[in-house]
């Protein structure tokens, strides 16, 4: 294997940085307040969506087939070192920093975090402006771990079949591209979408939606798996891991939605409860619609099917009722199994089906957060929220479809993104880590030589 000296050059570099005084940005205005309860579970929900990112990748390493476990699981896990190191240096401000436009960030803003990080800040300026009632260092722990998880989302896509340092390139650029655009339009109170009123409550459109069609477009470019040309039957690994994932991921999503009221009120309250119930009617759903349809109900339908309703309800989770959040959990899992049924009979390989289940259930979020979001919703009689949605949503979608097809096609131009068919045959942990998740007899195995790795059987039939 050729020596990677660049990746440890540039840690070098980054490390050497820290150690420079910088004066990159004005002083932020004082926010609000701290309140010892907000802070205590905002610490709380931080660590929860952090959870969330393992829990991913048992989830989908559950489902490759054995000798991609490992890999698959890497690829979620790594985010968490990628993105934590570019959200300090560059990440966060392109995301909150100064508003430039409407569209981005100012990228010194926030550099290294020279600010009093223990205070609160007002973010924005004028009439939109916001006080936040955390620390400004907490709120950006708090942004990081949405930052980390949404890369981590498109893997699924192109599972089995992407050499791990392109995916590594791949990551930073979507996430500077991509994610902290859709971010600062969303959220920051100057930003674009925010200006026009469109709601997203906890990351149905920034994370979910621009993950999605990142996931398409990924798919699309590195094209079929060998095995998948060939019609060889997909195996999955490991169905518990999946359900363990899938738990883990039910889990962590409370402080993903219920952490984004930013505070230990009514509000957050509100979304832990439609979080639940959403995700309740989405796995049932999934699973009584197979059954209908003539399939047994099974294991891996279950797991899908709650982590469809979970995404569908994240953009309205603290803005609809109880009641709206059943409606939303059934209609996210019925179109999504169908969009699944649709895609199963094409020829895009999407290994893991992330643009039917989250991109499509992301869709299904957002027109209905439209539709049912509180006082201002299409259901209250109101248009113009609803109207503006369908925009924002033609806009992300193009955005996130187009702009990660260029993204692809750069990473590609630097380093291919594919691995060879020989590496693809042998599995992707032996071919890009050294290492495989099974032996025959069932133990862990890693060592430097594949050739005197043992594969699983499973593996080797694949």
């Amino acid at each position: 294997m050729k020596r990677a000296v660049t990746p440890f050059l540039l840690l070098v570099v980054l490390a050497a940085l820290a150690l420079v005084p910088f004066d990159m940005g004005r002083e932020m205005p004082a926010g609000g307040e701290p309140n010892a309860g907000d802070v205590a579970w905002m610490l709380t929900a931080s660590a929860l969506v952090l959870l969330m990112t393992p829990g991913l990748s048992f989830f989908y390493g559950g489902m490759v087939r054995s000798k991609n476990v490992v890999s698959t699981m890497l690829q979620s896990v790594i985010a968490l070192g990628v993105i934590s190191l570019l959200w300090i240096f560059v990440g966060f401000s392109l995301a909150f920093g100064d508003d430039v436009g409407g569209i981005i960030g100012d990228p010194r803003t926030f550099f290294m975090f020279d600010h009093d990080v223990a205070a609160t800040i007002t973010l924005g300026e004028g009439a939109s402006a916001v006080k936040m009632g955390i620390p400004l260092l907490l709120f950006s722990m708090f942004q990081l771990k949405f930052a980390v998880l949404a890369p981590a989302l498109i893997t699924g896509s192109f599972a089995e079949r992407v050499r791990f340092s392109a995916y590594l390139l791949f990551v930073v650029l979507f996430s500077l591209v991509i994610y902290s655009p859709l971010a600062h339009m969303t959220w920051h109170p100057q930003g674009l979408f925010a200006q026009w009123g469109v709601k997203d409550f906890a990351g149905g459109t920034v994370v979910h939606i621009s993950a999605g069609f990142a996931a398409l477009a990924g798919a699309m470019i590195l094209g079929r798996r060998q095995t998948h040309a060939n019609n060889v039957a997909h195996e999955p690994a490991n169905i518990p891991y999946v359900m363990l994932g899938t738990g883990m991921l039910w889990f962590g999503w409370f402080g993903f939605n219920a952490g984004s009221a930013l505070a230990a009120d009514d509000v957050a309250v509100l979304a832990f409860a439609t979080t639940n119930t959403a995700s309740a009617m989405a796995m049932l759903g999934w699973l009584f619609l197979d059954w209908a349809r003539g399939r047994k109900p099974s294991a891996m339908g279950a797991c899908i099917g709650a982590v469809v309703g979970l995404v569908a309800i994240t953009p309205a989770a603290g803005l609809v009722t109880i009641r709206h959040s059943l409606v939303i959990g059934l209609t996210a899992a019925v179109v999504s199994n169908l969009a699944v049924s649709m895609k199963t009979r094409s020829t895009l390989d999407d290994t893991l089906d992330v643009f039917p289940c989250h991109g499509v259930g992301g869709i299904v979020g957002m027109i209905l957060t439209g539709v049912f979001a509180r006082d201002v919703g299409l259901w209250y009689g109101e248009t113009t929220t609803f109207v503006n949605h369908l925009i924002a949503l033609a806009i992300v979608s193009a955005f996130a479809f187009l702009g990660s097809l260029a993204l692809y096609k750069v990473t590609d131009m630097i380093i291919p993104l594919r691995v060879s068919r020989e590496q693809e045959v042998e599995g992707l942990d032996l071919s890009q880590h050294g290492e495989t998740a099974w032996r025959l007899d069932g133990e862990p195995a890693r060592r430097g030589d594949r050739a005197a790795v043992k594969k699983p059987a499973a593996a080797t039939a694949s």
